[in-house]
């Protein structure tokens, strides 16, 4: 067994090295450039598609609303990875490294967009009457890759039986060294009230993630900016390092090692690709449930998302740890300290360790209720409604198991089956890339126009 889990190790340093970085950027760059660099050129209209109508109740066919349907997609991607992710990026990267971070959200615009509107345009309706989509639909619907298809549902199916272990232990971990409740506890109280919601479906997934995902943000983000205030003096000095030793190496100072320009282009793509999840196919997953009368309006939504997890999320955590100079401070191996250290300066240790620790319980109870959803998805497309709700119970335990530490060998599959979850969906969306530049120029001609003449 400990040849077999070194094995698997190291085929997946292997894939989440060069591989799938160069897939993922390269596929984003040739979306973003056959889509006519869509998410720059109309910007400001996208903005107004999406912060603009956070209160729209959505037209044509769903099951959620489209701000719904986002911020169930939002809620798998706003994780403990904003918090933890960008401080590790800079101890390793020098803070450089967000430069590249903010570059490569950028062009991950085009990936998620056009994810999202290919789950959209290949949706169907389910025994329930609810729709559902995803890879899994527009690589058999759309390709014909049937066995590809089932293999995607497959590995995705059983790589959330360990993402619900990891993100179950990481929360349980954070609240015994914060209150001191042992796991077991913490363990049963997420599994309640993940299957609270999950039975509920769609619709109560929805609703919770509609309330929460807003007031975990708005709490991060003023909590963040509180912290910025202290320390606005420090702000310009924070940007122009970012600019800075985007192109030029840092040397040594303090805790942090020094950095040169490669590791800072590294870690910065690294945390740009995680932090949004453009590309591993699990957002349309719950776009397709939403309430849209375009593919491309939802597929806004899907930039939408980008933008706040990594543009405004991470760049508020980036600038906490900044401006408050706690990087130069803490060495890379105790980085995921850093966020909780830079809110004791201000809030004292016992404030900010609370309010940390409040934002990871919400953002890791938001993100097994949707993930749980995406793992259900998975089994109905192999084996139906019934064996979908088999899988939701063993998802449940194994969020208890996972926050007593339990079955640690199976968390080292996670990386190898999220791989192959990514390479056929970024393929996958390629060689749909055709239909996407035909939805998009059919909103931009037929559309857009209308949508203007209304502001």
């Amino acid at each position: 067994m400990n040849t077999f889990t070194k094995w698997v190790g190291v085929v997946s340093d292997f894939l989440w090295g060069a591989p799938i970085i160069l897939l993922l950027i390269g596929g984003g760059l040739f979306l973003t450039i056959r889509l006519g660099f869509f998410q720059f050129k109309y910007m400001p209209h996208i903005l107004r598609q999406t912060f603009g109508k956070i209160l729209s109740k959505g037209s044509g066919d769903g099951t959620l609303t489209p701000f719904q349907a986002t911020t169930s997609a939002l809620a798998s991607t706003m994780g403990a990875a904003n918090i933890v992710g960008v401080p590790v990026a800079i101890a390793l990267g020098g803070p450089g490294a967000i430069f590249w971070m903010w570059l490569v959200a950028l062009i991950g615009i085009g990936t998620k967009y056009s994810e999202v509107v290919l789950g959209i345009k290949y949706r169907e309706k389910n025994e329930a009457g609810d729709y559902v989509g995803g890879p899994m639909y527009y690589i058999k619907k759309g390709l014909g890759w049937k066995k590809v298809a089932y293999l995607f549902a497959f590995a995705l199916m059983i790589e959330i039986i360990a993402s619900t272990m990891v993100q179950s232990n990481s929360i349980a971990t954070t609240i015994e060294s914060s209150f001191g409740l042992p796991p077991y506890i913490t363990g049963i109280i997420v599994a309640l009230l993940v299957a609270l919601v999950s039975f509920g479906g769609i619709k109560a997934i929805g609703r919770v993630t509609e309330r929460l995902i807003p007031s975990m943000v708005v709490l991060y983000i003023v909590s963040a900016l509180i912290v910025i205030a202290f320390n606005i003096t420090e702000v310009p000095a924070a940007f122009g390092l970012i600019f800075t030793y985007a192109f030029q190496p840092i040397s040594a100072a303090g805790g942090f090692a020094g950095a040169g320009v490669a590791a800072a282009i590294r870690w910065g793509l690294a945390r740009g690709l995680y932090s949004n999840e453009a590309g591993i196919g699990t957002a349309p997953i719950a776009h397709a449930a939403a309430m849209n009368n375009h593919p491309a309006k939802q597929g806004f939504w899907g930039a939408f998302e980008v933008i706040v997890d990594t543009l405004i999320v991470c760049t508020m955590t980036a600038m906490v740890v900044l401006t408050t100079g706690v990087w130069k401070v803490i060495d890379a191996n105790n980085a995921s300290s850093m966020v909780t250290e830079a809110y004791s300066t201000v809030f004292g240790a016992t404030i900010g360790g609370i309010i940390i620790s409040v934002v990871l319980f919400l953002f890791v109870i938001t993100t097994v209720v949707v993930i749980v959803y995406y793992g259900e998805k998975q089994a109905e497309f192999l084996f139906g409604t019934g064996f979908s709700k088999v899988m939701r119970v063993v998802y449940i335990i194994a969020i208890i198991i996972g926050a007593l530490g339990g079955l640690q060998f199976v968390w080292k599959f996670l990386d190898l089956l999220l791989a192959i979850v990514v390479v056929p969906n970024v393929i996958a969306v390629l060689f749909l890339s055709g239909k996407v530049r035909e939805v998009t120029n059919d909103y931009f001609t037929n559309l857009y126009p209308i949508e203007r003449k209304k502001l």
